[in-house]
């Protein structure tokens, strides 16, 4: 079947192949999710108003690969660039975890989910233009599903990939949720 397009906007365009409709950005080509962890076992998240859904969203950094303001990068290199626009926080190494569709009913948007190592905290961090307004929490793992409780308590949002996230870094630490001494 023919892919048609039926709008075209900055971002985004609208397609449909037969009777299926979906949307595809024009503006980057791929997404980067970061999941970082202090070496004293603190999970950074970032929280940020989200006009698709009204409300603000807590989030693991993230960002566009080949965004239209930077041209051609690797995955890697955009998840070192969001991290640090977002966090303030360098890493030294960073470990691919998984890639696949965010949503693969509605868009054609595709993630690559990295784990960053050996943090450094190198300057304030929450975003680097005026449409970014990112607070940035540093939660203790063995705390964090409890904080995540109280964010939705509160009326924020969790994107469910945090929750995916969650489920490295306790694999990652036994499942405890506790930092080994040997790590701190």
């Amino acid at each position: 079947m023919k892919k048609k397009v039926l709008k075209e906007g900055s971002y985004l365009r609208f397609f449909k192949i037969g009777r299926f409709e979906y949307v595809e950005r024009n503006n980057c080509t791929g997404i980067v999710i970061i999941i970082g962890m202090t070496d004293d076992g603190r999970v950074i998240l970032t929280k940020q108003f989200r006009p698709p859904v009204d409300r603000k969203v807590v989030e693991f950094p993230a960002g566009l690969v080949n965004d239209e303001k930077r041209g051609k990068e690797s995955p890697m290199t955009a998840a070192r660039r969001e991290f640090l626009e977002e966090t303030g926080y360098k890493a030294e190494r960073f470990l691919k975890l998984l890639d696949g569709p965010v949503s693969a009913g509605v868009t054609s948007d595709c993630v690559t989910m990295y784990r960053a190592y050996g943090l450094k905290k190198v300057s304030r961090g929450g975003g680097i233009d005026k449409t970014e307004i990112i607070d940035v929490h540093e939660i203790p793992l063995q705390r964090v599903e409890r904080w995540l409780t109280s964010m939705r308590k509160k009326g924020f949002l969790v994107d469910p990939k945090v929750y995916a996230g969650i489920y490295f870094l306790k694999r990652e630490f036994k499942g405890d949720g506790q930092v080994p001494k040997s790590r701190i």
